[in-house]
């Protein structure tokens, strides 16, 4: 006789049943492998870090000194100060990482999805053979050539003199300077014009297209001449003329200017610095009782340069309250599109283009019209 109806009924439905189980079955061990792979991928090293957002530091008000207590973020000595309020905010970077130990493929998954964050190669951050206690030195030494220029930039602005020498640090060998100059020498002339600035030493010897140079230099209290023929490097399309020195420069502030910020390197913070030390010198409130905040190099003769990390920077300006910040010109490329909601960013390059932005915000002037990032 056939199959009867209740049969065929039970037979489909144990089939169904027996289907089913296969597929939970395989789905089980699908999660299983899953989980494996997410464990193993939590401990193998990757070749990345994370950048997010750091502290924010009021240029205007105070920071946790050597032994934990409060002090004043600037202090000045020897000239009158005055009352300051709303912030000039310093911003941060803080890396997720490091050669010792990276962060996981869970931790970059979570970063990549995190506008405030940014996933960047490893060897961008910590190079091959430098090691974490190297680069934060080299970080602690560049804060404090920043505070330096920061003085320097904001004390000129202020029509201060703050004696300027060009020193060198190192004569490289096998260079034309090798030799010829010595650690300690101050450069004090070239090809009969007064040295200022080591950047304005730097540009004469492009400007010389690779023509013998007349240096005046000042060694043990004895002037000295020194001819110099530089070379050419090329590299890309971009041609320089070296000598082979390295220099620092050095300062004779008329007041005491310190300021005081552990565990923070870099030089990035060099402008706010700057635009710190004149407003606690100066009358009245240069940001108009407002917060604001930015970032960017400075040098003594108040040009504004490039930093990293300006995506986190703008994050953690807005989360720590800031209406307005201060973008180097030469950021903008990163700063287009990457702005967080209630911040309204200015591009500037220079100190004083910043003082003009700040001098606008505090008149309640035509804001709109303050030159951004989004316009060329």
């Amino acid at each position: 006789m056939g199959e009867s109806l209740y049969a065929a009924r039970e037979r489909r439905r144990n089939a169904v049943d027996r289907t089913r189980s296969v597929k939970l079955g395989l789905g089980v061990w699908a999660l299983i492998v899953a989980l494996i792979a997410l464990v193993v991928l939590t401990f193998l090293p990757t070749p990345y870090v994370i950048q997010r957002p750091g502290p924010v530091y009021d240029t205007l008000g105070t920071a946790p000194g050597a032994d934990g207590e409060k002090v004043p973020l600037i202090r000045i000595d020897g000239a009158e100060t005055f009352d300051t309020a709303g912030t000039l905010d310093l911003t941060t970077v803080q890396v997720v990482g490091n050669r010792e130990r990276t962060p996981s493929w869970f931790e970059l998954a979570l970063a990549w999805t995190d506008s405030s964050r940014a996933v960047v190669p490893l060897d961008s951050v910590f190079p091959e053979g430098v090691t974490s206690e190297q680069r934060d030195e080299r970080n602690a030494s560049l804060m404090v050539d920043s505070q330096h220029e920061a003085t320097a930039a904001a004390l000129n602005e202020l029509g201060y003199d703050t004696g300027a020498k060009v020193v060198v640090v190192e004569a490289v060998d096998d260079t034309p300077a090798a030799g010829l100059l010595e650690p300690d020498d101050v450069i004090t002339g070239i090809d009969g014009t007064e040295v200022t600035s080591a950047k304005q030493l730097r540009q004469t010897i492009q400007d010389a297209g690779g023509d013998t140079i007349a240096l005046t230099v000042l060694r043990d209290g004895e002037e000295k001449s020194v001819s110099l023929t530089p070379e050419k490097h090329t590299q890309g399309d971009v041609t320089t003329w070296l000598i082979g020195i390295t220099l620092r420069t050095d300062y004779d502030f008329p007041i005491d200017v310190t300021i005081q910020l552990d565990n923070v390197g870099g030089p990035s913070a060099g402008m706010m610095f700057a635009l710190g030390i004149i407003d606690t010198l100066t009358e009245g409130e240069l940001n108009g009782g407002q917060n604001i905040a930015g970032t960017g190099t400075i040098e003594a003769d108040g040009t504004v340069g490039p930093i990293g990390g300006i995506r986190q920077k703008l994050y953690g300006a807005r989360d720590a309250g800031a209406q307005y910040f201060l973008a180097p010109a030469s950021n903008c490329d990163e700063v287009v599109g990457h702005v967080p909601d209630g911040l309204q960013v200015i591009r500037t390059s220079t100190l004083e283009e910043s003082l003009d932005a700040l001098e606008v915000i505090a008149d309640d002037g035509d804001i709109a019209a303050l030159p951004t990032c989004d316009v060329s």
